[in-house]
């Protein structure tokens, strides 16, 4: 037999434990979000990466769940085991930051594309991941042998299982606003391992304070035998998946709603941990006393029908329309306090439901004479069997397949079958009752009784199915400006896709609107059409002859389409990690793209741009960017001082890159840092202004691998040779090269005592996205334009030509705007 409950003079350290607990979910989430950023920095931040990385890390810990019962004896004393794993997740998780960049150079010398390079990509995050989350996952089962499997001892473990969660909440806010927004990756894991370091000791002296007192033959002991146990380890692997599988589907509805930034993310999962860890602690109390937790586990998964369908609902048709306007509040913190009311109020029910499901599980399956290890080891390995399942199949296939709404219907059905299959030993048991009793039930009625059940629950499944709602068009376009937006234009194109929600426009002007994830991406209005121009005919005009251009980013298409009309370009790469965008999106903009994505000359690579780079020997005369706005999660990747040493390491001789800098729904401590960090790279690099009216829109930052002054004769001969190049660039208001250079705005030189103190965005820290977040609802851009045109001064050295043209140059840049 295994060991009794831990004597009484022991079991005053249980509440001890559970802190520790807490500290040990703190540091692992915050391990989580440190390794995530880390390795999408390796593999990309397609939905195929971040499916394999998450895959990774939680198979991971499925496997230390199932490993650790099997080859640690029962005589090993829990806590000093637990010790011992805390300390070497801590261990490990500081060797992982010395271990990725290894692990890259070897990865991308030799990643492929197609399936070789997603196993390879599947193995780069294994190498790095497994070992920790191996231990991660075995803290739990370890700890488990210290508690009697008893309904009191299991309410214990369920208690243990909510303290993590508790701790996992914690960690997620301390990791998303403070750690990694004011410090690195490297500080946020020293915090981390300090802490498992800390509970490592703690546990190393309780093991010194306790006894244990393990079975004289440990290795003939075997666990007793539970009646119908698939019908408890069945549903709790399905509700695994529906949880996470709804947490992947709500993530992109709430993100539509809340803004796509780093911080919105964080206020989600900590959410959806904040009712896991709720559940849990009603679970533990629940499993304590009653007397049919498999009843009340499958009461749960038939109550998930319902509040999956309350979410569902709250998604589509009720908190889009809450008179909420974000831009009335000029402080982000107040806007955060709402977006996690909103989290709440559509989330909640159903996490505590699956937060309630694992102690329930436990409950259910708990007999006396079990290692508790291997029952909490067995039930943790199939709820996170069906996590990875849910999380990488709704990442990587359901949304893209089926879209939100009938991803959701499909939960809804997954729960009523997962709590049919927990019914059914119970529906059995009740049968043999009533025969012992002597009551006569013919086979026609028990069949007769069971297919009523099965009927009733499919059929309220169904009904619940129903109600669903699609997705708003709306909320996919205007996102959290909906309430203030709605109506201003005609929905042409809503779409899900597997990395984005996209839709498409048209107002009653004609000017067409790209959406992506709740916000407008490019559009065929003036403005916006002259920067996506300047980004590829700046570079094209300005370069001796260009022949390859590679474009971050499809988006509307008019930015890769603008290299089509230069003769001289022979082949156009772009970068895009939506599919959706180039097939269905671009076509509505053809005329404005003169038909980019069926030009012979075109290749669309579907993946992330920095991987791409990261892994093709290939070189090009000019790389420019589609805007990608930097408070978008995963964005700032692109405006790293890396991403710009990499950019300037595939570019030929006299090769340029353009970067978009947006100046609205920003402050002037992002610009700074955008600008501080490419000037890094580019020393000499100038800046050319998008304003709109006179006042600061957004800009366009240019550098060169080999710093040439620009020739305007030159530049006015290529515009007038090249009639179509001539007429596209006519079309957004640039008549002559006087027209076109004189938006310049500035150089790096000149700017060094304005960007003296800017934070330079760095892939260790990505700071650039935690400022961004904290600006997207500002309107500064004519402040910002304001203070960065006070440094600019008429470049003597950079424009050489012809004097009349160069004083009409002159003329031009200095009448322009620099002051109210």
């Amino acid at each position: 037999m295994y060991p009794p409950a831990a004597p009484a003079a022991t079991r005053r350290f249980l509440p001890l434990l559970l802190l520790l607990f807490f500290g040990s979910g703190c540091a692992a989430l915050i391990y989580e979000i440190v390794w995530f950023q880390l390795l999408q920095l390796m593999i990309g931040s397609s939905a195929v990466s971040l499916g394999v990385l998450l895959g990774t890390f939680m198979g991971g810990m499925c496997l230390g769940s199932l490993v650790l019962a099997r080859i640690i004896s029962v005589r090993q004393h829990p806590l000093r085991v637990y010790a011992l794993l805390e300390a070497g997740i801590g261990i490990l998780a500081i060797a992982v930051l010395f271990a990725v960049p290894g692990v890259a150079r070897l990865y991308t010398a030799g990643v492929g594309h197609g399936l070789p390079g997603l196993l390879l990509r599947g193995l780069a995050g294994a190498v790095c991941l497994l070992p920790p989350t191996l231990l991660m996952g075995a803290t739990l089962p370890a700890v488990a042998r210290w508690i009697e499997t008893t309904p009191s001892g299991v309410s214990w473990l369920g208690f243990f299982y909510g303290g993590n969660i508790a701790g996992a909440v914690f960690g997620c806010l301390l990791a998303g606003f403070y750690l990694l927004r004011v410090h690195d990756m490297a500080t946020a894991t020293c915090v981390a391992a300090a802490i498992n370091g800390t509970v490592a000791l703690i546990g190393y002296g309780l093991a010194f304070l306790t006894r244990h007192a393990p079975a004289d033959d440990p290795g003939s002991a075997q666990a007793a035998h539970v009646a119908d146990a698939w019908s408890v380890y069945v549903p709790i692997a399905l509700s695994g998946l529906c949880a996470l599988s709804a947490e992947v589907v709500w993530t992109r509805l709430l993100s539509l709603m809340l803004g796509p930034t780093v911080y919105t993310f964080s206020i989600i999962l900590a959410g959806f941990l904040v009712g896991l860890g709720i559940g849990s602690g009603f679970g533990s109390l629940l499993a304590r006393g009653i007397a049919r937790p498999r009843f009340a586990l499958g009461s749960c998964q038939m109550l998930l029908t319902a509040a999956i369908t309350w979410t569902a609902f709250s998604l589509a048709s009720s908190l889009p329309y809450w008179p909420v306007n974000p831009s009335l509040s000029k402080s982000p913190w107040f806007n955060f306090q709402l977006d996690l009311v909103r989290c709440f109020w559509a989330i909640l029910p159903a996490t505590i439901l699956w937060g309630a499901s694992f102690p329930l599980a436990l409950a259910a399956l708990t007999s006396r004479g079990q290692d508790p290890g291997r029952l909490v080891g067995g039930v943790y390995a199939a709820n996170t069997i069906g996590a990875i399942v849910g999380a990488v199949g709704s990442s990587i296939f359901l949304i893209a397949w089926v879209g939100t709404q009938q991803a959701q219907r499909l939960l809804i059905g997954l729960s009523a079958l997962a709590a049919l299959l927990t019914f059914a030993p119970l529906l059995r048991h009740f049968r043999g009752d009533a025969a012992s009793r002597g009551e006569r039930a013919g086979p026609v009625f028990r069949t007769a009784g069971a297919v009523l059940v099965i009927a009733a629950v499919g059929f309220a499944a169904m009904m619940l199915a129903r109600m669903v709602p699609r997705v708003p068009g709306g909320l996919v376009a205007y996102g959290r400006h909906l309430t203030t937006r709605a109506g201003e234009g005609t929905i042409l194109y809503v779409g899900e896709g597997m990395n984005a929600s996209v839709a498409v426009t048209e107002l009653s002007s004609g000017v067409r609107n790209f959406h992506v994830s709740g916000k407008v991406e490019a559009s065929s209005e003036p403005q916006d059409m002259r920067l996506q121009r300047m980004l590829g005919h700046l570079p094209a005009l300005l370069h001796p002859k260009p022949r390859s251009a590679l474009v971050v980013g499809c988006g509307a298409g008019v930015t890769a389409g603008s290299f089509v009309v230069h003769p001289s370009i022979e082949k156009i790469v772009v970068c895009e990690i939506e599919p959706l965008i180039p097939r269905v999106v671009a076509p509505y903009f053809g005329k404005e793209n003169y038909n980019v994505v069926n030009d012979p000359r075109v290749k669309m690579v579907y993946d992330d741009a920095r991987h791409h780079l990261l892994t093709t020997p290939e070189k090009f005369d000019i790389i420019t960017s589609d805007p990608i706005h930097p408070w978008v999660k995963g964005a700032a990747a692109l405006y790293t001082k890396e991403y710009f040493e990499l950019v300037r390491q595939h570019l030929n001789p006299d090769g340029l890159v353009t970067q978009w800098v947006p100046l609205y729904e920003s402050n002037l401590g992002v610009v700074k840092s955008e600008l501080a960090t490419f000037f890094k790279v580019f020393p000499g690099g100038t800046i050319w202004s998008n304003d709109q009216d006179g006042e600061g829109y957004d800009i366009v930052l240019l550098g060169q691998a080999d710093a040439k002054p620009i020739n305007l004769d030159e530049v006015q001969q290529r515009m007038q040779r090249d009639g179509r190049v001539a007429q596209s660039l006519q079309e957004v208001g640039f008549k002559s090269v006087v027209g076109l250079l004189g938006t310049y705005a500035g150089q790096g030189p000149d700017l060094e005592p304005w960007l003296k103190h800017a934070e330079i965005n760095r892939d260790r820290n990505l700071r650039l996205q935690y400022l961004a977040g904290l600006g997207l609802n500002l309107s500064q851009g004519g402040l910002i334009y304001d203070e960065m045109l006070h440094y600019r001064r008429f470049p003597e050295r950079l424009f050489v030509g012809s004097e009349q043209r160069k004083q009409m140059l002159r003329l031009v840049i200095e009448q322009s705007k620099s002051g109210k």
